[in-house]
């Protein structure tokens, strides 16, 4: 059995990653889901000063606190930018990294230098609001996104990071080609590292609709974790 910490996308919380969690500890998996400040059930913590660091430091905190070791940190979305640096900060703890359609960044890039421009909302008052989001919407539901988690360039300088085994889970809806999703780049990037990729049919958020399906990947994945590549 494995330990799971799965750090989640930007503007939601960990709550979205419930259903994914229940069913990994019911097949006897051990998971921690942090939630990132200013987001989810942390939003009362929301402030324009939070950045990539300050999520990257969430994440490191838990590890360090509850000691843990020999786990698989998963990322999704705007959490393949944290647990990045976290594996920069921390190599020695993990045992592999998945990501889920997540972005993939090359030390001094940011979110924005990753992803297409034009990708997100516009900028409002040190924020990026979730215009898909309806009023009354029950939660849990989506926040405001600070604007610098998007735009602070991540710095990568620890080499034991790149031996990390790796792998990236590219979701596509249905219908379409992987070419036509946001994270594309990012699956491109993974497979030029020589990562084991694979891609589930889903919609981007496949932790709502498909966490049964989406179990099966991540212990798939995490069954093979010996092919480490190196990036250079």
């Amino acid at each position: 059995m494995a330990t799971y910490v799965i750090v989640h996308g930007a503007w939601g919380g960990s709550a979205g990653w419930t259903p994914t969690a229940e069913r990994l500890r019911a097949a006897g998996h051990a998971v921690y889901t942090p939630t990132l400040t200013g987001l989810g059930q942390r939003k009362h913590l929301f402030s324009g000063a939070i950045n990539l660091s300050t999520h990257v430091q969430d994440v490191a905190g838990v590890i360090e606190s509850e000691n843990l070791r020999d786990f698989v940190l998963v990322g999704h979305s705007y959490g393949g930018m944290v647990i990045t640096g976290v594996a920069d900060r921390i190599p020695d703890r993990i045992k592999q990294l998945i990501y889920v359609d997540a972005c993939l960044p090359n030390d001094g890039e940011s979110l924005n230098d990753v992803l297409p421009k034009n990708s997100f909302p516009k900028i409002t008052d040190g924020y990026i609001l979730p215009t898909w989001l309806k009023p009354n919407t029950p939660p849990p539901h989506d926040v405001p996104m600070p604007a610098k988690c998007f735009s602070e360039k991540i710095s990568l300088k620890n080499p034991a990071r790149e031996k990390i085994p790796s792998t990236y889970i590219l979701t596509v809806d249905p219908g379409k080609q992987p070419q036509d999703d946001l994270f594309y780049p990012c699956y491109q990037r993974a497979k030029s590292f020589g990562w084991p990729t694979m891609i589930m049919t889903g919609p981007h958020n496949v932790q709502w609709t498909e966490p049964r399906v989406l179990v099966k990947y991540l212990e798939q994945a995490a069954a093979h974790p010996e092919h480490a590549a190196s990036r250079n």
